[in-house]
């Protein structure tokens, strides 16, 4: 089985600027081959310039020609050609994915390896690679992509136009919407953490027998786990975008096109709203719900519901300008702790005069 790399692409300066619906200033026609950061660019490469902080790499890149968006005062005089644009990095990022479309597997391929049940369903576009096990009663859709060693529980359904990259699981009864990206090593549908603690201390495993559910173009990083749910469904909304080792909980509810970076973890039964941005570390506890557009800072510990929007820092967070003041007054204790320690001093001398 064989999967296909972009292959060599150049445009012209003109042919990008019409693509972001840029204006150019300068050259035109000079060609482009390549991608890369304003500090390292080369001839015959595009950079971009979206913050003035990097302003000063004008001067050092040898880029052959600089996005640069319009809310720059002026397009600089130096003979470079320039792309001008609302929005410098967007427009890079959108001739990122036409300099370098996905990889993809070989349509509708079957390796021998692959050990497919019988009783699964299997689109004619699928492609399964190399030591796939798909499980009784799955059903994959159009131009599915599994690579090596994807396992499938039984009772899996896959939407149309998702990736699972190699040793992703999906455990029993999992259904995964349509253009989902699964990175290697995920985990979706284990079991949850439910344990019922015994009078001598020991524990009873709670059945954990639901599902989980996700959206339409869901991305899940590498070795994130999402367990299923004890009774119903852990449910990930549409165009939710889930970082490297995340850990949500079973029966957990996440809003449609919210982002959760890297090592975060979100309890059993928490509800979490739309358009939320989660910042790596932070830990949310179980059963609470926390609002639409509500933005929680990196390594924060929410115990307590959160009214959207607003942006959260702390554990336990807090408002963000609220536990700024009280981080700032938290700096100033060992100075107001010796000017008390003064006082006093001052106030025995009184006393003994």
């Amino acid at each position: 089985m064989s999967t296909t790399q972009a292959p060599s692409t150049q445009f012209t300066v003109r042919e990008l600027a019409a693509l972001v619906g840029g204006t150019v200033h300068g050259a035109a026609d000079t060609v482009i081959t390549s991608l890369n950061r304003i500090e390292y660019a080369q001839q015959g490469e595009l950079t971009f310039l979206s913050n003035e902080k990097y302003a000063k790499f004008l001067e050092l890149t040898k880029a052959s020609c600089v996005l640069i968006s319009a809310s720059f005062n002026e397009v600089p005089k130096d003979g470079r050609t320039y792309i001008v644009t609302d929005d410098a990095y967007r427009s890079f990022v959108l001739i990122m994915q036409r300099f370098f479309p996905p990889v993809s597997m070989e349509r509708s391929s079957r390796h021998a390896s692959a050990i497919i049940h019988p009783t699964a369903t299997i689109a004619p576009t699928a492609a399964i690679g190399p030591g796939c096990v798909i499980g009784e009663n799955c059903i994959i859709g159009d131009d599915v992509q599994l690579y090596a060693n994807v396992v499938l529980y039984a009772n899996v359904s896959v939407g149309n136009g998702t990736v699972m990259h190699a040793n992703v699981v999906c455990c029993n009864g999992v259904r995964i919407g349509q253009r989902n990206v699964i990175h290697a090593g995920a985990v979706i549908g284990s079991d949850g953490f439910g344990f019922l603690e015994n009078p001598d201390g020991s524990y009873e495993k709670v059945p954990q027998v639901g599902i989980v559910i996700t959206g339409d173009d869901v991305e899940i990083g590498a070795n994130t786990t999402i367990d299923r749910a004890a009774v119903g469904a852990t449910r990930i909304g549409n165009g939710v975008k889930l970082d490297n080792l995340v850990q949500i909980g079973h029966n957990v509810e996440i809003g449609e096109n919210t982002a959760i970076a890297s090592q975060a973890g979100v309890a059993g039964s928490a509800k979490l709203g739309k358009r939320m941005r989660v910042a790596g570390q932070v830990g949310i506890i179980g059963h609470i719900t926390i609002g639409d557009d509500v933005v929680i800072f990196p390594q924060s510990g929410v115990s307590k519901a959160l009214a959207g929007p607003g942006h959260y820092f702390g554990s336990p967070a807090k408002e963000h300008a609220t536990a700024l003041r009280m981080e700032a007054a938290l700096r100033q204790l060992p100075t107001l702790l010796q000017e008390f320690r003064e006082l006093q001093r001052q106030l025995e001398e009184l006393k003994r005069a």
